[in-house]
């Protein structure tokens, strides 16, 4: 375990190699699980007033799921999530000429529509942040649809907190992914 500051950083965020292989398993995570995407209290508001500047990059049931569910849902656990489709994927994913998953949010992001590009439990994927009193832990998520990112990171040699620099600087800031990179340094 690494401390940057107060969050902690699981030892597989350094030593688990990781790159997304979207053509390999077509945005599997925007459609696995119980629910979408997790979201944090701040950007709720921000999810109400993109949304409709999204929704014409979305499918037909996506705009229905939100219709019905909002922007988000809070679920039976008091956390909040995007809806999602019949249970399934995020009403915010979007299929492309490939049949690969992707973001709707991203996409109009990308666009220049809006200034937001998707929420950040997204970004951050395979991270998962978990919130402890005054601390918060930054930890790997093992999943075995993730199997070929695995391979293609091994491959590429590219270690999960290089791969998700940009993310993690957008949820801490420079100056801790910078005192993040240190510390691993130093481990070596």
């Amino acid at each position: 375990m690494i401390k940057v500051g107060e969050v902690l950083v699981s030892d597989d965020v350094k030593d688990v190699e990781f790159v997304c292989n979207l053509e390999k398993c077509k945005g599997a995570c925007c459609v696995e699980g119980d629910l979408g995407a997790p979201l944090e209290e701040d950007e709720l508001e921000t999810m109400k007033k993109i949304t409709p500047k999204v929704l014409p990059y979305l499918s037909e049931e996506g705009k229905k799921a939100i219709a019905e569910q909002g922007s988000y849902i809070l679920d039976e656990d008091g956390d909040y999530s995007t809806p999602t489709i019949g249970g399934r994927e995020c009403a915010y994913a979007i299929y492309d000429e490939k049949k690969v998953l992707k973001c709707g949010i991203e996409q109009a992001y990308l666009d220049g529509k809006i200034k937001f590009r998707k929420p950040i439990s997204c970004h951050l994927y395979p991270i998962r942040i978990t919130k402890k009193k005054d601390l918060e832990a930054v930890n790997y998520h093992k999943w075995n649809i993730c199997s070929e990112a695995c391979k293609l990171g091994k491959a590429l040699g590219i270690p999960v907190y290089k791969f998700l620099k940009e993310p993690l600087i957008r949820k801490y800031g420079k100056q801790w992914y910078a005192e993040l990179v240190k510390a691993i340094e130093e481990k070596k």
